[in-house]
């Protein structure tokens, strides 16, 4: 999942009443709706979280009843209520739903089902739909899954991070060694036929023997999709601290290059097929739908605080505070912070940065002048492989995934 960031960029404000350009909703039947609820909510934070999440401690005093989360799933369907509004007679149904955060799982799950519900009644969902939420393998049990499951969502994704006790103690994950494969079974046994496991790479202190355990836990459980994510030590995290102050080492690009090597052999071997450069998943059917209309550049409703949205080449984001945002929606405005309206250059460059991580790569003909001579020089420096280049496609090599954000940098020239 594309997580919410903790800074929010400049831009220009969004209007009161969220209306969007007239020109954002040109053609819009021809590309896919997603939805993204945003729960803010943590039990603890760990180590490396530089996401837009407050546990209790953290908004006591700040906010009051509004950052509750106690009416958090009403306060979220007002959004998703001026989603509608914004959207007119726009007949598009949700063809995806993903719930992120935070711990959304740290809600009641009729809570989850309720603002789904609100989904469902003000939009409709598509047949088929993918319907996902997080969950921390701790914040769960077969009868909270037997409860997500009945209530519509078919798709749950754990955070399982890694196998090894002494590497979750650094990132200061708080589930113990073997909980996240139980969840698998769990939500197997709910019905759930698509599972997801995340996993971190180059944690302080991880060894290529404790990445090997890890991935072998993930694939032993049976889930249908893997993420693995290299470690970012964010600037003001405690793990960055740590680290500032000599308490851990910090690992480097070689490392991450090895392990996620290791990680394409291990994952491979198993029956998993990379489809982007963190995600593998064993069919088609097992990718997570809801982040390809990201990297497609589709069209995503972002309701929560700090949430991202983009409709028709205008993307915006919502204030961070859990407190602001529910004062916004309870006195009729937008909770929108500022907002962006990218032009031709600025979506071409986007997709080229986006599609370029996919299997399928991205079609040559986006690129202008300079980037087709640099694909040039990728192809035979083995960045890109030849035959797809040959049918007017740039997809990256194994090696070009290990230098992915080089490679695009080169091609959006």
């Amino acid at each position: 999942m594309v997580p919410m960031p903790s800074v929010l960029p400049d831009g220009e404000p969004v209007p009161a009443d969220g209306t969007l350009p007239a020109r954002a909703l040109d053609g819009a039947g021809d590309r896919p709706l997603g939805f993204y609820l945003h729960v803010p909510y943590c039990a603890t934070r760990c180590g490396y979280c530089d996401f837009n999440t407050y546990t209790a401690a953290e908004l006591r005093g700040s906010g009051g009843a509004l950052a509750s989360r106690d009416n958090y799933a009403e306060t979220l369907a007002e959004e998703i209520r001026l989603a509608r509004k914004v959207l007119g007679d726009d007949p598009r149904r949700a063809e995806t739903v993903f719930v992120g955060g935070g711990t959304p799982t740290l809600l009641p799950a009729e809570d989850l089902t309720r603002m789904l519900g609100v989904i469902r009644d003000e939009f409709g969902l598509a047949d088929g739909a993918e319907i996902t939420t997080e969950a921390n393998p701790e914040s769960v049990d077969p009868r909270y899954l037997a409860a997500l499951r009945e209530g519509g969502f078919n798709r749950v994704s754990f955070g399982m991070q890694s196998a090894r006790q002494h590497v979750l103690r650094v990132l200061d994950r708080t589930h113990t060694p073997g909980r996240p494969e139980a969840c698998v079974a769990e939500a197997r046994a709910a019905g759930f036929e698509h599972v997801n496991l995340d996993l971190i790479y180059g944690t302080p202190g991880e060894t290529d023997d404790d990445w090997r355990a890890s991935l072998d836990a993930a694939v032993g459980a049976g889930p249908d999709h893997v993420s693995a994510y290299a470690l970012i030590v964010e600037e003001g995290t405690q793990l960055a601290r740590r680290i500032r102050r000599g308490e851990v080492p910090m690992t480097d690009d070689d490392e991450h290059a090895d392990r996620y090597l290791i990680a394409e052999e291990r994952l491979t071997a198993a029956g998993f097929g990379w489809y982007e450069v963190s995600n593998w998943a064993t069919t088609e059917a097992g990718r997570c739908r809801h982040n390809e209309l990201y990297w497609r550049g589709a069209d995503w409703w972002g309701a929560g605080p700090g949430a991202h949205s983009h409709v028709g080449g205008v993307r915006w984001w919502n204030v961070k505070h859990p407190g602001a945002y529910a004062q916004a929606l309870a006195e009729g405005r937008s909770p929108g912070a500022g907002r962006e309206l990218l032009g031709e250059e600025d979506r071409r460059v986007e997709r080229i940065l986006l599609e370029l991580r996919l299997a399928d790569g991205c079609p040559l003909g986006l690129l202008a002048p300079a980037g087709l001579r640099a694909a040039g020089r990728a192809v035979a420096d083995g960045l890109l492989a030849p035959e797809p280049y040959e049918r007017g496609r740039a997809v990256l090599t194994l090696r070009g995934r290990l230098l992915a954000d080089a490679v695009v940098r080169d091609l959006v020239d």
